[in-house]
């Protein structure tokens, strides 16, 4: 956000909490998998003072542009983003691909 402040671009604002996400499923042999994955969690805002001009779709970008890039700090494949009653999933190609 910072950059696209120093860029002349509105940014959001919100809080980060870092979690982890834990999942299971089954295996062939009977027995069940796991496993957990570092996550970040952002709630944020589209600040009415200063965002409440934009379309809601330039505030999407900005949250696909911060997903990408959590994305790629935890190295994930999959980002989930959700925004008002919508939910969608953005792919993060690994660094170096």
């Amino acid at each position: 956000m910072r950059r696209r402040v120093e860029a002349g671009k509105p940014a959001l604002s919100g809080m980060f909490t870092r979690a982890e996400v834990t999942y299971a499923w089954p295996k062939d042999d009977g027995t069940a998998g796991s496993d957990r994955e570092p996550v970040a969690i952002f709630n944020g805002e589209a600040v009415h003072a200063y965002l409440g001009h934009l379309p809601e779709d330039e505030i999407e970008a900005m949250l696909n542009e911060l997903a990408n890039e959590l994305g790629h700090a935890l190295g994930q494949e999959r980002i989930y983003v959700a925004f008002c009653s919508r939910t969608w999933i953005l792919s993060c190609e690994p660094d170096g691909a």
